[in-house]
Parts: C-alpha cells; structure tokens; sequence
C-alpha cells in the first residue's frame, strides 16, 4: 500500500473487548496502537487534580491541548502510560476514571483539541485505532473499520470479573447500571455519538471467545487489506 498509512479502527462501548483485540492485531500486524480512551480518561484525571469542574468545557479542553502523556509498550506486553512523568496505567482503568472520561468526552471542545493528536498517531506501517469514533470522526477514510458490541449483562460480568481478579470489591449490579448510564451518554452526545460507520462491519461478542473474535477480526483485515495467508502464521 503506497501513501498515507493504513488504518483499521475498533469502537465500540465498554466491555466488548476492543482492547484486547487492539493490542493483539497490532503485535500480530507490528502495527502502532491509539488507545483513544486513555487520553480522554488522562482528560478527566488532570482535569481533576488541577481541581477543576468536570462541565467547565473552555478548561478542560485547555488541559487536554496540553496534556504531557507518554505511551510505551513495555516487555510484559502491557500498554504503560505517564502523565505528568508519573505511571498512571492502572489509575486511568478505575470505573471513577471510565465515568469522568464519559463525562469530558461529551464535551465538544475537549474533543477538538485531541482530535489531530489523535491522527498523528498514523504513522507506517501501520496504525490500530482503538476508541468510540475513529470510524466515523477521527479516521472515516480507514481501510477497514470494525465495530463490537456485547449485552449489557455480559459486559458487566466480564468487567467485574477483571475487577475481582484485582481485588477491586464492586458490586455487579452498580457496574452494570453505569455501564448503562455510560452507554446512553456516549450514543446521546451531540459531538460524535457512539454508533458504527456506515462502511463499518459489526460484531455481537456477547457469546463469544477473545481468540473467535481475534479470528474473526484476522479474516476481514486479511481480506481488506490483502495481507498473504502467511503472514506471521
């Protein structure tokens, strides 16, 4: 592919397993990863140690034009991420961190000022999008764009489970019911609401494994963007 870098996007709400399917197609492409959500979670967590009011639209857009964040690949696999020089890869995953990034990134301003910080991650060979608009807003030329969904319940267990397993105490039926108040913010916001392109292929993983939904994904992005059958097999 000649020119500008191929891109595939993966949106999504949370707990379909966009992530994991992210960093697997880009270690098994050697593609570069945009975790779209971690700046909008870094948003809101500077937004707030600078004390500043979550809807105060002029300010947090400020901080996030601003935002001095680093993202590394460590060797055990895991996406590390700094802000202000400090680690805060874990900080960031908290569900207070996932519903205050909800909360800034209905905020129009906020979005426009990390929109070309998130295209300039398109970089060759290539780049996995992972977010909740990069079909639709941040990369709508992408050459293939792939949208998961799953059933409220299910994510809910998943994500409880992966709490559990950090011994993080949350009640299931509290994660469940802000993973439904999330999902209503991000498909009502006016500035880029949740939804699949209109070119985009749509996945239900609800009943589904990571590795089917990894073989899933390696078929379409085999077949859109040609890639030998023998290609890291």
């Amino acid at each position: 592919m000649n020119g500008i870098a191929p891109v595939i996007t993966v949106d999504g709400p949370s707990g379909v397993g966009k992530g994991t399917l992210c960093q697997w197609l880009a270690t098994r492409l050697g593609w570069r990863l945009l975790d779209s959500g971690a700046l909008y979670r870094l948003t809101a967590l500077a937004a707030q140690r600078r004390c500043l009011p979550l809807d105060d639209e002029s300010s947090v857009a400020a901080v996030a034009a601003e935002l001095a964040v680093e993202f590394s690949a460590g060797t055990d696999g895991v996406l590390h991420i700094t802000l202000d020089g400090e680690e805060v890869s874990t900080t960031i995953r908290s569900e207070t961190a996932g519903n205050a990034a909800s909360q800034v990134a209905a905020l129009p301003q906020v979005r426009a000022a990390l929109l070309q910080r998130q295209r300039d991650f398109r970089q060759r060979p290539g780049l996995i999008a992972d977010g909740r608009d990069m079909g639709t807003v941040v990369f709508p030329d992408a050459q293939l764009k792939l949208f998961l969904i799953a059933d409220t319940g299910e994510r809910a267990r998943r994500r409880h489970k992966q709490l559990s397993e950090n011994d993080m105490d949350v009640s299931l039926a509290a994660l469940e019911r802000e993973i439904a108040e999330r999902d209503a913010r991000d498909v009502q916001r006016a500035a880029a609401p949740l939804t699949p392109a209109a070119d985009a292929t749509v996945l239900d993983t609800t009943a589904k494994s990571i590795a089917q939904v990894c073989e899933w994904a390696w078929r379409q992005a085999r077949q859109r963007l040609q890639i030998p059958t023998n290609h890291r097999d």
